[in-house]
């Protein structure tokens, strides 16, 4: 199915006020809704985020990471039986090894979040790093970067 000329109106009322004031609304915005995770995960076997984050060069866990880390540990909840191995990426500064190492810390730190705070079966989850090994952007812009920076959840 195609939309041609797809026109949406938002129409707002707002009682009360003084008579004939005007009340103006701006910067609106609409946005697509996220995906299905565990439509992804479950159904394609594969979830890619960007909203697990790290202190630069480190393992921690960053505090914004918490509503996905909710939000992949739900879909585990629900699935008892599912098994994930979850996999670090990073981008390509520094070098191989270091980031080959930095990855798989990083997907352990995950998989320790998961069972700690959300009491996960740490039997589960399997981790594995790719450090910069499989870039699904390119390297040479900051925003190329920090696509490359993911945790993959793989559905085993």
């Amino acid at each position: 199915m195609v939309l041609i000329g797809l026109v949406v109106t938002l129409l707002f009322y707002i009682g009360g006020g003084c008579g004939n004031c005007e009340y103006y609304l701006g910067n609106l915005r609409v946005a697509a809704g996220a995906p299905d995770t565990r439509n992804k995960l479950v159904t394609e076997g594969k979830w890619v985020t960007h909203g697990i984050l790290f202190d630069v060069n480190s393992d921690q866990l960053r505090a914004e990471s918490y509503g996905t880390l909710k939000e992949v540990a739900g879909v585990l909840t629900e699935d008892a039986a599912l098994k994930v191995l979850i996999v670090g990426h990073t981008d390509s500064d520094g070098e191989d090894a270091a980031n080959l190492d930095l990855s798989k810390r990083r997907a352990a730190s995950v998989r320790t979040a998961l069972v700690s705070e959300f009491k996960i079966d740490a039997a589960r989850l399997d981790v594995d790093g790719k450090g910069e090994s499989q870039p699904i952007d390119k390297n040479d812009t900051a925003a190329g970067k920090a696509n490359n920076r993911r945790v993959e959840f793989l559905k085993k």
